[in-house]
């Protein structure tokens, strides 16, 4: 293997001028040359620039899509509704409106009354000389009251007609013929046959109705208006009739 040469070694050192060189006593060396000689590198070339690639086109838009079928579009009267409703001012005036013909309508209602079915008030009870002395006939009961003729706490023979509504709870007494009774199922209330409680929780004597006596003799009984012994009303002629 070779051995590596020094350049510089084998050319003979430049001598120097005499006549230039200054008198100074002094010889100028030659500078050595260099052991190693160094190799610049050139800069690499720069990468090209890429290319920018063209943009795409834009898209074209879509076509609107079209309705399915059997669906169609806004109808007459969607476009009506929306009219009259999708406002504040349209919502107003049919308001105004519903309400004036509910007002009219009442007021016309008004113009014609219920007509309800009453049960009549006063009844026609037979003749005077149909009742016997502490005799009680449920015919008149489905109407609400006994005709009875007895005894009153004067001594007096009267006529008079008896509620069948219990004082106490609103039951229907019933007339026991052996006790001489009238006796509640409800409670056990009892009362005399002049309507007067005695037993059980009832607080108070059973009520008279109106009775009165026609010009020919025919008894009437009025259930408009009842007479309360508690309050001393059985002593108004109207609570009897006398014999």
């Amino acid at each position: 293997m070779a051995e590596p040469t020094n350049p510089g070694a084998d050319s003979p050192a430049p001598q120097p001028d005499a006549a230039a060189a200054p008198e100074t006593g002094f010889t100028a060396k030659p500078p050595s040359p260099s052991s190693t000689a160094v190799t610049a590198t050139p800069p690499a070339p720069s990468a090209a620039p890429a290319a920018t690639a063209p943009k795409p086109p834009p898209a074209p838009p879509k076509p609107p899509a079209k309705p399915a079928a059997g669906k169609a579009g806004p109808t007459r009267r969607i476009f009506i509704v929306s009219t009259l409703f999708g406002s504040w001012f349209a919502t107003a005036w049919t308001t105004f409106t519903a309400s004036m013909i509910a007002m009219t309508l009442g007021t016309v209602r008004f113009l014609f009354p219920n007509v309800l079915s009453e049960p009549p008030s006063v009844y026609k009870a037979g003749s005077v000389g149909d009742y016997e002395e502490n005799k009680v006939d449920d015919k008149y009961k489905e109407f609400g009251f006994w005709v009875i003729r007895a005894k009153d706490d004067r001594n007096r023979d009267i006529i008079y007609a008896l509620s069948t509504i219990c004082t106490h709870l609103g039951c229907n007494p019933n007339w026991l013929e052996a006790d001489k009774k009238f006796k509640c199922p409800c409670h056990g209330s009892g009362f005399r046959i002049t309507g007067v409680n005695f037993e059980g929780p009832a607080p108070r004597p059973l009520e008279r109705h109106v009775i009165r006596r026609t010009d020919d003799g025919q008894v009437i009984v009025d259930k408009s208006r009842k007479f309360q012994k508690e309050i001393g009303q059985w002593d108004d002629p109207e609570s009897y009739i006398l014999l």
